[in-house]
């Protein structure tokens, strides 16, 4: 079954396999007992960071998680109850995907741009950030502002981006929401008239490696979007 080592395993080596440069933390919070893993990614050298944009990733592993990673779905019953063989517990298509949260930043270093110029930099960073996004969920632009000489000036141009990972879900990457609601029912009439089914079984280790790939590859593009779309500003060309 599925381990926090694994999915944190499987993107690292993704990222590998395209030469996205990672720089990964890992830690545990005591009073959740979630695992957190936050990876500080970017394409190029080291040295040269400072001036090119970036994305830090992150997601927490639950105690849910592990539970089923440990035991798997049968033991769900004896998480919340006593193991009933009827229980809906039994079938994971409700519980919640791995939620990866994707953070980018490029530094403006002073650049003066307009408040028009900055809307139209995040109209458009949204819009070719989205289309360079084979498997993220939603797409949220923004500026960061410092104070400078008493006076609010543009910091950093923003964006972020959220995937979701169904990795207990019995059908995997199809159990995304689109297809959620209908299996859901599907799986439930199925249980209504056999109670008695086994519990569910799901694979994530089939399919999340070449997912981590793809995730990866939507960073590189979405790095260099950003940069790209900065590079359109009318004020860099004057």
């Amino acid at each position: 079954m599925l381990t926090f080592e694994d999915v944190t395993g499987y993107f690292l080596k993704a990222a590998a396999s395209i030469q996205l440069i990672t720089h990964p933390e890992y830690w545990t919070n005591n009073r959740t007992l979630e695992r957190e893993f936050t990876c500080a990614c970017h394409a190029g050298p080291c040295e040269d960071v400072d001036q090119r944009s970036t994305c830090t990733l992150s997601l927490s592993w639950g105690a849910l998680d592990t539970l089923l990673s440990l035991e798997g779905p049968a033991s769900l019953c004896d998480f919340f109850h006593e193991p009933k063989p009827d229980c809906s517990h039994r079938h994971t298509t409700m519980i919640p995907s791995l939620v990866i949260e994707l953070t980018y930043t490029l530094p403006l270093h002073g650049t003066t741009i307009t408040e028009e110029m900055l809307l139209s930099l995040t109209q458009t960073l949204k819009l070719r950030a989205s289309e360079n996004s084979k498997r993220t969920a939603e797409t949220r632009p923004g500026i960061s502002m410092m104070l400078h000489e008493n006076r609010l000036r543009p910091d950093m141009l923003m964006l972020q981006q959220r995937v979701d990972l169904p990795i207990w879900h019995p059908e995997g990457i199809h159990g995304l929401p689109d297809d959620f609601q209908f299996y859901g029912r599907t799986q439930l009439d199925e249980d209504e008239e056999n109670p008695d089914a086994l519990p569910d079984e799901p694979h994530p280790e089939e399919w999340l490696p070449q997912m981590m790939v793809e995730v990866c590859q939507d960073i590189v593009q979405v790095l260099d979007a950003l940069e790209t779309t900065l590079s359109y500003n009318p004020s860099n060309n004057s």
